[in-house]
């Protein structure tokens, strides 16, 4: 598997984001990852989603770390500083899985509270299944676990065929019509930071095509297996999901319906945000997951 990497001086003086950078290998693969906060505070993981990277957590990760809580947010591999393999055909739903696992399992994390997005939701909640062991709480917002039963809406296959086919494929600007708020142009520099060319962005292209919509998908049968553990799931799960989200809004639904964690928990509609929530309302949902975690 061909890998390429982004130059380090990619990520300098990015606006907001100064935060030490941490790497583990997987599958001789340079994973980049945030931890902040103290090393015997409580886990969480934020994961990101697509096309985005960890610089999405930025407003986040202080407010966390402060309250006493240890934040780390990997960059998925192909996003990020993390290595990006150059053909679409390497990432598969499954890959993405398992290395997701590979990573916590290197850093040996436990007691793990779970926050994720979009793929990051995708991912999360598949390994959170199938290792609940390591984990203590889920937090999931606009996001969700697809099986290829349910109809996609519309906004979702316009955005699978744009990544599949349209030549021109702006990151930073793919970023900004996913919020609500106004990116700087700093901002938006920094979410096409580590592509500096199209041959980087592989996984960005891939992503979209891997969400299963039939049911004869790869990973349909897994996921139906992962939805079984969590129709089965006592630990707590907070819905926050965002009311300006053509492509997941009202996702919460089902997850408050069918999952016994999430009875009697503080749901939150986060109001005046997009699909990227931590970008419109990241403080806000900082404040809503130590709440959580807390109560």
């Amino acid at each position: 598997m061909k890998a390429l990497r982004t130059p380090d001086e990619r990520f300098e003086n990015l606006a907001g984001f100064d935060f030490e950078a941490h790497y583990v290998d997987i599958d001789g693969l340079r994973m980049h990852y945030v931890d902040e906060g103290p090393r015997d505070g409580e886990v969480l993981l934020l994961l990101h989603g697509e096309p985005s990277w960890s610089y999405l957590y930025r407003k986040m990760i202080p407010p966390l770390a402060n309250a006493g809580l240890r934040v780390i947010a990997p960059d998925l591999i192909g996003f990020g500083k993390s290595d990006k393999p150059a053909k679409k055909t390497d990432y598969s739903f499954e890959i993405h899985v398992d290395w997701m696992r590979q990573f916590i399992e290197s850093l040996n994390l436990t007691g793990i509270n779970l926050f994720c997005q979009d793929w990051g939701s995708l991912i999360g909640l598949r390994v959170a299944a199938e290792n609940k062991d390591r984990f203590a709480r889920i937090a999931l917002g606009n996001g969700g676990l697809p099986t290829g039963d349910q109809d996609m809406p519309r906004a979702f296959l316009i955005w699978r065929a744009f990544a599949l086919y349209s030549p021109w494929f702006p990151i930073g600007r793919i970023l900004q019509s996913g919020t609500i708020g106004q990116l700087s142009s700093d901002e938006v520099a920094a979410y096409d930071a580590p592509f500096p060319s199209s041959k980087y962005k592989a996984a960005a292209r891939a992503f979209p095509a891997l969400v299963p919509t039939t049911t004869n998908d790869p990973a349909t049968e897994a996921n139906r297996a992962a939805w079984k553990v969590f129709e089965r799931w006592e630990k707590p799960f907070l819905t926050t999901f965002s009311n300006r989200d053509p492509i997941t809004r009202g996702g919460q639904n089902a997850w408050q319906k069918k999952v016994p964690g999430a009875k009697g928990q503080a749901h939150v509609k986060i109001k005046n945000a997009g699909h990227f929530l931590q970008e419109d309302k990241g403080e806000e949902l900082a404040a809503v997951l130590i709440s959580f975690i807390r109560q």
